[in-house]
């Protein structure tokens, strides 16, 4: 009887843990390494590298990597068990490292501006 209950459960979360999944692949991930790329750019460029502001870097660093590997790397080999790691490290590049360095391109782009 516990198993039977514990498919339907299963059931009943797979919808919800599938639009989860896509909204952080697509969404979520995309967007907050666009910001950590700007942040991090900005921190680059500004010449002001005490120890907070290094260790909140470090931190963020830490943080986006931990989000790539645990939200989309992770999820995109289980969507696809049976295939190599190629297409887990397509949605590694597109969905983490494109938008990282469009966001510290981004930046730069705004600080050439304001020359």
């Amino acid at each position: 009887m516990k198993a039977g209950l514990d498919c339907r459960q299963a059931e009943a979360a797979s919808p919800w843990q599938g639009w989860c999944t896509g909204a952080t692949r697509l969404v979520i991930a995309p967007v907050v390494l666009f910001s950590s790329g700007f942040f991090t750019a900005d921190f680059l460029l500004s010449g002001l590298y005490t120890w907070p502001r290094t260790s909140r870097i470090l931190v963020l660093s830490l943080t986006m990597l931990v989000l790539a590997y645990e939200f989309v790397y992770k999820e995109e080999r289980a969507r696809s068990p049976g295939s190599r790691d190629h297409r887990a490290l397509k949605g590694l590049l597109y969905c983490c490292a494109i938008p990282y360095g469009i966001g510290g391109l981004v930046l730069l782009a705004l600080a050439r501006l304001a020359r």
